[in-house]
């Protein structure tokens, strides 16, 4: 497991996830932990190593 640092897209608050580097691209829905609107997350991993990382507001 990664944990990971990043801003909500929606209430800006810093907010960490454990993310899972077994699976090299993964795209997922998660509630942020401070305002509780989904996110969709998407981490791209290479070798274990956190490649690429994406939080975007979903369109409500």
């Amino acid at each position: 497991m990664y944990e990971h640092f990043f801003q909500c897209p929606y209430c800006w608050e810093e907010i960490s996830m454990l993310l899972d580097a077994s699976v090299a691209k993964q795209t997922y829905v998660e509630d942020c932990e401070v305002c509780c609107n989904p996110m969709e997350i998407t981490p791209e991993f290479q070798n274990n190593i956190l490649m690429a990382f994406e939080a975007n507001g979903l369109e409500q």
